[in-house]
């Protein structure tokens, strides 16, 4: 029976660190999926950063056959993609942060050109937009550095043409989060080269799956 008691009262007492280890678990579970969805303008700006070097990497001097072919009528290249980056830099993100910022919600952002970067990037080559889109970042970046955001500065609302009042955060957020669409249209743009070529193994690519997140 001594054996049996032993055990009993030992299990017994482990519970209460159990339960302490899961709520704390359970806290910094609520911690991490806060932090997740809040914007952050420092993590922003770090990833905005990247993305000129990440297309670099990826596209410079790869053959036309990659990078000059889309996904069938009406779509785009990872030519064109990289030229509508440049082009909502120039015309996007941060005019349209400087419209918040100096009129808020009394003036709305001009829409945009969709299909700007086919007037902008026209007889000019990969390498060219892959250099000035480099240099574009950079400014943006300089740009929304020198406005000295602070936190109330985020809050401030500003109105979409088409989706009405915007915060300057949620601005940002989206900046960053576009980028990141079009570096995952790029990979399956180019996947979509090789959709015949892989045979059978089709079925276990997912990126051959994907029905598009990015269009036009």
């Amino acid at each position: 029976m001594a054996p049996n008691t032993h055990k009993s009262h030992s299990t017994r007492a482990t519970h209460p660190n159990h339960n302490r280890y899961n709520q704390n678990l359970l806290k910094i579970a609520a911690r991490e999926l806060e932090a997740m969805m809040e914007h952050s303008l420092p993590h922003t700006i770090s990833l905005l950063a990247r993305t000129p070097a990440a297309l670099n990497a990826f596209l410079r001097d790869l053959p036309e056959t990659w990078t000059l072919r889309n996904e069938g009528e009406n779509t785009w290249s990872a030519f064109d993609v990289v030229g509508h980056l440049i082009f909502c830099d120039r015309t996007d993100w941060m005019p349209r942060a400087t419209i918040i910022m100096q009129f808020g919600e009394t003036k709305a952002f001009e829409p945009l050109d969709r299909w700007g970067q086919e007037r902008e990037s026209k007889g000019r080559s990969l390498a060219q937009l892959l250099d000035e889109f480099a240099r574009v970042r950079s400014e943006s970046l300089d740009q929304l550095r020198a406005l000295n955001l602070r936190q109330e500065d985020l809050q401030r609302r500003g109105r979409h043409p088409d989706i009405g009042p915007v915060t300057v955060s949620q601005l940002l957020a989206t900046w960053a989060t576009h980028d990141l669409t079009h570096l995952h249209q790029i990979s399956r743009v180019m996947a979509h080269q090789y959709r015949e070529a892989v045979g059978p193994w089709s079925a276990y690519l997912g990126v051959l799956q994907c029905a598009g997140h990015s269009a036009p």
